[in-house]
C-alpha cells in the first residue's frame, strides 16, 4: 500500500498508526531517508491494500475507523484532497485492508511464469524483500533470489535443483509467504516470533534453480526444441520422470567435490533426462550462478531441498562441523525424517558447500513416493518440512 508524506509525518508515526514494525518500513523503502522525509513523497507501507470503497448513506470516517478499528488519520492519510465533512454517496474513497492470509496458493505447480508471477506479487505486498538475479538457465530465464531479513547470520534456502522435484518450489514459497505474513502481523510460528529472526537473521532462498526442466516437466517441450529432447529423452514424449536441465545435464551433480569420481561411475555418458553430471563441473550456467551465489555471500549454513525419503544428508567427507551435528539431531526431532551422515554420493551442492566452507549444510529429502509426488502429499510434506525451516533459521549453538 503507498501513502503520500504529509507535513509531521514520519517512519515511526506510520508504524505506530498502523501497528508496522518500523525496519519493516524502512527496508521497503531503501532509496528513503528516514530522518529526511519530504512532503509528497510516496512512502510504501507493507502487509496493506489500499482498497476502494464506495461511500453509503450515513458513512463517516469517524464511523468507518470505529468498525475498522483503525484511527481517523489512516484514512486521511489515504485519502489526500478528500473532504471527510463533504462525503458524497457513491464517491470512491481508499480503506487500509491488512494482509492477514497468505496472497498466494502454495499447493500448486509453479512453473517458471507462475513463479515468476507470484514473486511479483509477494514483492508488491512485502515491498522489503530484496530480489536479485543471480544468473540465467540455459534458455534465459532469470534466476530469481528472495532475500529476507537484515541479520548478520546467513541461512540460504534452495528448490526445484531437479526438474520434477518441483513441488520443493510450491513448499518454499509457502514458508516465504507464512514468514512475510508473521513478520508483518506481528505473529509466531510454532512459538517462534518472526521479528527477532528477520533482525538477527537474513534468509536467501533461491526456489527454482532449474526454470527450464521445471517448464519441460509441467508443460512439455516448445516446438523449437521438440525433436532433440525427446531424442535425449530415449524417444518418450513422456517428460515427467526428467531431472536434468534443459541440455541434459543433472545440476545436483555439477559441483567440484569428487566430481570426477562421479563421473567416471555413471552410467550417463551424454545428455539424458537424469544422473549425466556434464562434460566439466559447473559447465551448466544454473550450477555455476549458484556456485558464486555461495562464494559470494559466505553463508553460515545452506538446505537444498529435494525430493523424495523422508531424510536429510548432512555429511562430506568429515568436512562437516560441530554444529551440522547439533542441527541434525534437531532437524530430526521435529521433522521425524532419518538423519544420515554420510552416503555414497558425490558431486553435489551440499557437498561442495561442506568442502568449500567447512559450514553446515543439508540435502533434505521431502515425502515419499515416486518423482514427482503429487500435491495430495504437499500439506503433510510442509507440516513435516516446517520444523526444519524453522530450527535452520533460529536455533543457534554456543
Amino acid at each position: 500500500m503507498k501513502v503520500k508524506v504529509r507535513s509531521g509525518d514520519s517512519f515511526w508515526y506510520y508504524s505506530q498508526l498502523f501497528y508496522i514494525p518500523i525496519e519493516l518500513i524502512i527496508d521497503s523503502n531503501p532509496s528513503i531517508e528516514p530522518n529526511r522525509l519530504k512532503i509528497g513523497t510516496e512512502i510504501k507501507l507493507p502487509g496493506f491494500l489500499g482498497k476502494e470503497y464506495p461511500i453509503k448513506s450515513g458513512d463517516s470516517f469517524w464511523k468507518l475507523s470505529q468498525q475498522l478499528n483503525i484511527n481517523v488519520d489512516a484514512l486521511l492519510l489515504l485519502n489526500e484532497g478528500v473532504d471527510p465533512n463533504e462525503l458524497q454517496i457513491g464517491s470512491r474513497i481508499r480503506l487500509p485492508a491488512r494482509v492477514v492470509s497468505p496472497i498466494v496458493k502454495g499447493k500448486q505447480a509453479y512453473n517458471s511464469i507462475k513463479f515468476e508471477e507470484v514473486v511479483q506479487s509477494l514483492k508488491e505486498v512485502y515491498p522489503f524483500i530484496k530480489l536479485k538475479s543471480i544468473g540465467e538457465s540455459v534458455s534465459g530465464t532469470d534466476l530469481i533470489e528472495m532475500r529476507v531479513g537484515n541479520g548478520k547470520k546467513k541461512v540460504h534456502l534452495n528448490g526445484s535443483f531437479h526438474a520434477n522435484e518441483w513441488i520443493t518450489t510450491s513448499i518454499l514459497i509457502t514458508f516465504i509467504n507464512d514468514y512475510l505474513l508473521a513478520l508483518t502481523n506481528g505473529q509466531s510460528i510454532r512459538g517462534i516470533q518472526a521479528l527477532p529472526v528477520y533482525r538477527e537473521v537474513t534468509i536467501s532462498f533461491v526456489p527454482m534453480v532449474n526454470p527450464d526442466g521445471v517448464d519441460l516437466v509441467l508443460n512439455g517441450p516448445t516446438k523449437e526444441k521438440r525433436n532433440e529432447l525427446i531424442q535425449i529423452n530415449r524417444g518418450s514424449t513422456d517428460f515427467t520422470g526428467w531431472k536434468a536441465n534443459i541440455r541434459g545435464v543433472d545440476l545436483n551433480n555439477q559441483f567440484p567435490a569428487k566430481w570426477e569420481l562421479e563421473k567416471e561411475r555413471k552410467e550417463e555418458k551424454t545428455p539424458a533426462p537424469r544422473d549425466f553430471p556434464g562434460y566439466k563441473p559447473l559447465s551448466e550456467p544454473e550450477a555455476a550462478a549458484m556456485a558464486r551465489l555461495a562464494e559470494r555471500e559466505n553463508f553460515d549454513r545452506l538446505l537444498a531441498i529435494h525430493t523424495q525419503g523422508k531424510e536429510f544428508y548432512w555429511g562430506y567427507e568429515g568436512l562437516e562441523p560441530p554444529e551440522a551435528s547439533k542441527l541434525a539431531a534437531d532437524f530430526n526431532r521435529v521433522s521425524g525424517y532419518e538423519s544420515v551422515r554420510y552416503i555414497d554420493s558425490y558431486a553435489g551442492y551440499k557437498d561442495w558447500f561442506v568442502q568449500e566452507f567447512k559450514k553446515a549444510g543439508f540435502t533434505i529429502e521431502l515425502g515419499k513416493g515416486i518423482n514427482p509426488l503429487p500435491l495430495s502429499q504437499f500439506n503433510e510434506i510442509y507440516q513435516d518440512v516446517l520444523g526444519i525451516f524453522l530450527v535452520s533459521v533460529y536455533r543457534w549453538y554456543e
